[in-house]
């Protein structure tokens, strides 16, 4: 097992992806804190990853608010007694363009998806240098540019990487600590399920999918992000630090175009 005798926080750890991480870390041998915003949802997740609450610990706090990341490394350290690794993957998810975002939902993007890693990592990082352990950011291909009703999620996702990049080789020669970043393209989790049936899918739209969106047939899964997150946070990454890792099916710039498109 990869991660045998870790610690690791899961921010947004109750659904979708982040469920999945916790999972693999659980099943990698770690012992892992489930974060969420909803109680109900932290209770059902850490009932389904861990009946016996014998290797996990749940917090639920709003990352937005200046006193989450001491109060997840308290609870953190008063359960395990050590914090080897983070994966900084909840976020805020909505659209927004040019025109239609105003200050107080392009700041709401910012805090979550920017702010928060930002000051989580600060906040962890004396536990992490004892430990030399690892951050994992999840990115999002949107990153490099984002689709027009994206904007302010592209953004906060592009601050992120530059972060990851920064830190990565900062952290990694002053304070022996791994930074890198996972960028998931189109993934099937439950709540994007549900957000394109709201913007008028049918239930069964994951099986129509074209090949310009999804050339194998289908798009990710969460366990997929989450077989990539477990290698940067384990020893067998080696020294790697500052790497952003694209999963997606196809180039992001100078994609062929498909044979059925005519010329």
């Amino acid at each position: 097992m990869r991660l045998k005798d870790k610690v690791i926080v899961v921010t947004g750890s109750t659904t979708g992806i982040g469920k999945a991480i916790a999972k693999r870390c659980l099943e990698e041998g770690a012992s892992v804190v489930i974060h969420g915003l909803e109680p109900d949802l932290a209770e059902q997740a850490s009932i389904e990853l861990d009946p016996k609450r014998s290797c996990s610990e749940m917090i639920v706090v709003d990352l937005a608010d200046p006193d989450a990341p001491r109060l997840i490394r308290e609870v953190t350290l008063k359960r395990f007694g050590k914090i080897d690794g983070l994966v900084n993957n909840a976020a805020r998810v909505g659209t927004g363009n040019i025109v239609s975002t105003n200050r107080d939902s392009f700041d709401s993007f910012i805090e979550v998806n920017t702010k928060a890693p930002f000051f989580l990592i600060q906040g962890l990082l004396d536990d992490l240098q004892v430990a030399r352990g690892s951050v994992v950011n999840i990115g999002s291909v949107n990153a490099y540019c984002g689709e027009p009703d994206l904007l302010p999620y592209s953004i906060s996702k592009g601050a992120l990487m530059t972060l990851t990049r920064n830190l990565g080789d900062v952290l990694h020669r002053e304070y022996s600590v791994r930074v890198n970043q996972v960028n998931p393209g189109w993934i099937l989790t439950e709540n994007e399920q549900a957000r394109k049936q709201e913007q008028g899918l049918p239930e069964d739209w994951p099986s129509r999918l074209s090949d310009h969106f999804a050339p194998s047939g289908r798009i990710f899964r969460s366990e997929e992000i989450a077989a990539a997150v477990s290698y940067f946070l384990s020893d067998e990454s080696g020294p790697v630090s500052g790497s952003v890792l694209d999963i997606e099916q196809h180039p992001m710039i100078g994609r062929n175009p498909s044979k059925e498109v005519e010329r």
